[in-house]
């Protein structure tokens, strides 16, 4: 397992945070996800092996929300 932490703007409710976590564990080979609203950090366990960070960058940024890095 890897784990990556992405910085998403936009998020600031809870709503937000569903969608974000949602989109996020949707993927195949999500394990986990973890977001703080305040920070604007989401923090993502995942096989690298299936998923990669374009396409998590992709599901939150389809969501609505921006990734940062």
């Amino acid at each position: 397992m890897a784990e990556r932490q992405l910085l998403v703007q936009g998020m600031s409710c809870g709503h937000c945070k569903m969608a974000v976590s949602g989109a996020l564990k949707n993927l195949d080979g999500v394990s986990s996800v973890a977001v703080d609203l305040a920070s604007g950090k989401v923090d993502v366990a995942y096989d690298e092996g299936k998923v990669g960070f374009e396409q998590m960058k992709n599901a939150v940024e389809d969501q609505g929300y921006d990734v940062v890095k």
